[in-house]
């Protein structure tokens, strides 16, 4: 474990990572109760700031007369959300201990060498500040809907990593300390908000934790909305089921849909099988345009192009559908099996065939030399699971 004697001289042993997003008015006053908590401290702020509005030049102007260092990076293009800031934060830290809080003032400056002080005595990767144990308070959220909210996700995100948050009451908070060296950041898939959801369950970490209470926001709005909870569930789902959930779940909106079309057409006086034909090709489309954008969307850039990656996708799923009819009915006429349980086995047999197509052809990434082979499931790695 690092510590103070490892650093080289003039580099901090502290740096509290602020993502930013349309922040101006907070910043002055949130470097201002950071300078007095950590007064006589070796610490530094970074900003890593994804902002439309002033706030990189508020940064600027507070760090020209401010007593802590601060630091900016300003993001023209804000891959991965907060969690992607934040992980960019850690990478361009080189202090042995990093804080990660809101722009916001909801998590008390004051509460920053506490959480240090917490990891020296305990021997810990990370420290949480907890909202949920002792006399700690989630107060500071919006409303009685916020709050609750808050509550149940946490309670199911703990119920679904019993293991890797064991020692964890608060996974979604935005308020804890890390080891920097304890991260292995090419792990990560930063998605939205929760990047301690991401960094406990893609590793095994020793966490402690202090309670605190959620405070009101000093000036400027919330950005929690409804984009925000899609993408936490995504990344729930991602971390826990790995890349092959997300692509049934489109399989069965895509096969709802189709049902949904073929009703219509017919409906409409179409014959069944000009609307089975048309319902299956839409379907194909919409299934490819939401893989792209849920399923793969860290491998787009990775090897052939859009329109090459369409026409392969779009072949192979119509020689599937082709095959996959005879059989079924090679199984139901020749074979007697009823056609429920036949159906079920030729649709199984044909999404496992699916996935391993887009998966090895069509997203195949490019070769990396010197890459270390890990057992994978999806995007998630065996030895990660709990």
């Amino acid at each position: 474990m690092s510590s103070a004697s490892d650093r080289q001289p003039g580099t901090p042993e502290l740096t509290v990572i602020v993502p930013t997003f349309n922040e101006a008015p907070n910043v002055a006053e949130l470097v201002r109760q950071l300078a007095d908590a950590l007064d006589g401290q070796s610490a530094e702020v970074l900003f890593v700031d994804d902002s439309t509005d002033t706030t990189p030049d508020v940064v600027r102007e507070v760090a020209a007369t401010a007593a802590i260092p601060v630091r900016l990076i300003h993001r023209d293009e804000p891959v991965g959300g907060l969690a992607g800031a934040v992980q960019e934060g850690l990478a361009a830290s080189t202090a042995p201990w990093c804080v990660v809080m809101d722009g916001d003032l909801q998590h008390p400056p004051g509460l920053v060498p506490s959480l240090l002080a917490t990891a020296r005595d305990e021997g810990v990767d990370v420290v949480v500040a907890s909202r949920y144990m002792d006399d700690g308070s989630s107060s500071g959220l919006a409303n009685v809907t916020r709050r609750v909210v808050s509550s149940v996700s946490t309670a199911v995100t703990r119920a679904m990593f019993p293991v890797r948050l064991a020692d964890c009451s608060d996974p979604m908070t935005g308020f804890f300390l890390v080891r920097r060296e304890a991260v292995e950041l090419d792990r990560l898939r930063p998605r939205g908000f929760k990047i301690l959801l991401e960094i406990l369950a893609r590793h095994r970490l020793a966490v402690a934790e202090i309670p605190f209470v959620f405070g009101e926001r000093y000036a400027g709005d919330s950005k929690a909305s409804f984009a925000q909870g899609a993408r936490f569930l995504t990344q729930l789902a991602a971390l826990r089921f790995g890349r092959m959930s997300r692509f049934a779940v489109i399989g069965g909106v895509g096969a709802l849909v189709n049902i949904a079309i073929v009703a219509l057409l017919t409906g409409w006086g179409a014959e069944y099988l000009v609307a089975a034909v048309v319902a299956a090709e839409l379907t194909i489309v919409m299934n490819f345009l939401l893989q792209e954008r849920f399923v793969f969307a860290d491998l787009r850039h990775e090897g052939r192009g859009p329109w090459r990656r369409f026409a392969h996708s779009f072949a192979f799923n119509n020689i599937e559908t082709a095959l996959r009819l005879p059989v079924l009915a090679l199984l139901v006429s020749t074979m007697h099996v009823a056609a429920v349980p036949a159906t079920a086995l030729t649709l199984l047999v044909a999404f496992v065939a699916r996935f391993t197509f887009h998966s090895r052809v069509v997203y195949r990434p490019r070769s990396r030399s010197g890459r270390t082979q890990l057992g994978v499931v999806g995007d998630q790695l065996v030895d990660e699971l709990p």
